[in-house]
Formats: structure tokens, C-alpha cells, sequence
């Protein structure tokens, strides 16, 4: 039987980056997947600069819209709308996006199979074996997973969430009028649910429009879902996609690896717990583990995660907090010179946000939002397991 250098589960962005960086250092990989692409993904496919800088050497990116301004809401009111000189996030939809990592992967030398599920994986000293749901079994030196939070890979490593949301997600196309409408413009809107935010994405002539909030408050998110539908004036279209998912952010101690095992992306929990923003980091952590393995030093990929993802990670969990308890203030904030500027180099990918937390002024706010409203921790949806 073959013995692949390395595996790949899962052909998303993470699975995918990892993919191609390993096959261009020479790394004999295959991809397996068990969709077929191009496959249509729950996701509001705007991308922040991190994102579109990783990508450059790969890819042209499918762009579907250019978005320079952003009206901002509180629950619909309060509304105020700031411009930028250029480009602040790039609008795609994700089954084009990934076909053209897929692509790129290929090219890079990986072989990609697709409509292949994997059902356990068992690994010893040696290697790792995959059993397919075929009765197949796919034998390798290491596995990168990548087949999100829910997936096999996930519940093999132990990976552990402290933080899980629950995103709804309507894909709706619309007449010219609303295309020109929405062309170039995002709407935030700060929800009624503690944490929850809803958006407003323009893809040429479909608009991708959704909600987030912590898990457990799901009919108070569908319903969020509905009445902000509905302040849009969108309430009679018929979506061509009508979806949900649950995001979920790593537990600070989750594993990354359980021997010849890694995980990336979504499996490995690593995303922003703020925007709950999970591209940059599927594409950054899945092209940490690919070199890694190139390298055949698994340990390398651990240590790259927690110098060069964690830290945001942990300063975007600060910024939910405050989010959660305060979002009129978190909203005035925003509206204000210094706040727009926060936000437009977080789109631009020119500063993280542990940088931006560090700085004397925002300590201090922060400060005076914990003697007003100190933090409770969400009871239910602060800890869960992959073995769930």
C-alpha cells in the first residue's frame, strides 16, 4: 500500500494552504475531502488584508466587490456611515475561493481526492491510518487536519473550545437596484443578543446576510435573523441558500498535534473571537503546519500557532468581553476618529489587535468598562469538546 509523506483532511483554506505549502517543499501529499468543489460553504467571505497578503503568491482571488465604506448600526438605530480612501475588505464567495486554492494545490503538486470521507483515524510510532467511509484506508506519515471544529481530526487530537457561536446565514440574490444599492458597502449591525452582531456582504448580484451569537440563544438568534431581514426591506426574497454553523474558538490549553496528528484552522479552533474571522487564520495556520511538516519538525508548527495566532486570539476574547457587557459604548467608540482608524488598520492587516490593546489609552478605557460593568462569563457556551 502507498504511505503518503503527509495527508490532508479537509479541502477548505486551511487544509488547502497546508497542502500547497508542503507540496512545493517536496512533500509527497494528498488531499482527501468529502465534498466536491466548487461546494457551496457557509461564510461571509469578506477578506481583511491578512488574508489577501497571504494569498498573493498563490491565487488571484475571485473578487466579487470592493467595499470602501461601512454603516454601522445598533440594533438598527444609531446608524452612521464612514469611508475610506481605498479598498478596506474584498468581498468572495467561498465555493470560488476555494476552488482556486484547490487549484493552486494541485499545481503545487498535491493530489486531491473529493467525495471521500473519513471515518476514524488510528495511528501508532510509525504512522497514521485513515479509514474511509468506502472501507478504503489511507495510510501516511503525518495527517494535518482540517476538516473543522465538528470534524474527526478535531475529537482525535482532544481539541477543547472555550468559546462557541452559533452563525446564521442567508444567501440572497437581488435585483440591479439593490446590487447598486449595497455596491461597495458593508452594514455591521450591533445586536439585541449580548455579543451577536449581524452583516450585510455584497457579491455582485447576491447579497450574503447573516447573524451571530453565542450558542444557546438560538431562537433569540433566528429571530434576530428575522426582524433584521425584514429592517432591510429583504423579508420577500427567496434565498438560493438558507444555512447555519457553529464557530468555535480554542480553549487556551487545547492541543495543537497528538503525535503524528495536527490540526489547522477551524479544527484547531483558531479564529477571532471578536468577528469570529476564521479565513486569515485557516490560511495562516494551515500554511504553519505544511511548512512544518516539510521541515519534519512537527513541534515548529505548536510554537509558530502561539507566537504568531494566539496572542490575538486572546486579545480579540478581551475585546468580546467588553463587546458583550458594553456595545453602546463599544459603538460610540467606533464612531469616532481614533475608533475608525482601529478598525480600517484591522482591515488592512497593519495592526493586530494585542497591539492595538496595548496602547495606554485603550488599557485605560477598558479599565473604566471593568469598574462599570464587571464581566460574567457566558454560563453554557465558554467550554466545549471535539468529542462532543
Amino acid at each position: 500500500m502507498i504511505i503518503w509523506d503527509l495527508v490532508v483532511v479537509g479541502g477548505g483554506p486551511a487544509g488547502l494552504s497546508a497542502a500547497q505549502a508542503a507540496a512545493r517543499a517536496g512533500v509527497r501529499t494528498l488531499v482527501v475531502e468529502r465534498a466536491t468543489h466548487p461546494r457551496y460553504k457557509t461564510c461571509g467571505g469578506g477578506l481583511i488584508g491578512t488574508s489577501l497578503a497571504e494569498v498573493a503568491d498563490r491565487i488571484e482571488v475571485p473578487v466579487h466587490d470592493r467595499v470602501d465604506r461601512i454603516t454601522v448600526t445598533r440594533d438598527g438605530r444609531r446608524e452612521f456611515t464612514r469611508r475610506h480612501s481605498g479598498p478596506l475588505l474584498a468581498m468572495v464567495r467561498r465555493e470560488e475561493f476555494d476552488d482556486r486554492l484547490r487549484a493552486a494545490a494541485i499545481a503545487a503538486g498535491a493530489e486531491v481526492r473529493e467525495g471521500v470521507a473519513v471515518r476514524a483515524v488510528e495511528q501508532d510510532p510509525d504512522e497514521v491510518r485513515l479509514r474511509l467511509a468506502d472501507g478504503d484506508v489511507v495510510r501516511a506519515r503525518t495527517v494535518i487536519g482540517a476538516d473543522g471544529s465538528s470534524g474527526i481530526t478535531a475529537r482525535h487530537v482532544g481539541v477543547t473550545f472555550r468559546q462557541v457561536d452559533l452563525g446564521l446565514e442567508l444567501e440572497l440574490p437581488v435585483p440591479p437596484a439593490e446590487q447598486d444599492r449595497w455596491r461597495g458597502r458593508v452594514l455591521l449591525d450591533w445586536g439585541p443578543v449580548p455579543g451577536s452582531y449581524g452583516w450585510v456582504f455584497p457579491k455582485g448580484d447576491r447579497l450574503t446576510v447573516g447573524v451571530i451569537s453565542a450558542r444557546g440563544e438560538g431562537e433569540r438568534t433566528r429571530a434576530y435573523l428575522r426582524d433584521f431581514v425584514a429592517r432591510l426591506g429583504l423579508s420577500g426574497v427567496t434565498p438560493e441558500h438558507d444555512s447555519g454553523h457553529l464557530t468555535r474558538c480554542r480553549a487556551e490549553d487545547a492541543p495543537l498535534r497528538r503525535g503524528r496528528v495536527l490540526v489547522a484552522g477551524d479544527a484547531a479552533g483558531l479564529l477571532e473571537p471578536w468577528s469570529r474571522e476564521g479565513i486569515s487564520y485557516a490560511l495562516r495556520s494551515g500554511r504553519l503546519a505544511g511548512e512544518a511538516v516539510a521541515g519534519g519538525d512537527p513541534e515548529v508548527y505548536e510554537r509558530e500557532v502561539r507566537r504568531q495566532l494566539v496572542p490575538a486570539m486572546q486579545a480579540g476574547h478581551r475585546l468580546l468581553e467588553v463587546f458583550e457587557r458594553r456595545p453602546d459604548v463599544f459603538h460610540t467608540l467606533l464612531a469616532t476618529p481614533p475608533g475608525w482608524r482601529m478598525f480600517v488598520r484591522f482591515c488592512h492587516g497593519r495592526v493586530s489587535f494585542e497591539e492595538t490593546l496595548a496602547r495606554r489609552p485603550v488599557r485605560a478605557g477598558l479599565a473604566l468598562v471593568d469598574r462599570l460593568s464587571p464581566w460574567r462569563p457566558r454560563a453554557a457556551a465558554r467550554v466545549d469538546t471535539a468529542a462532543r
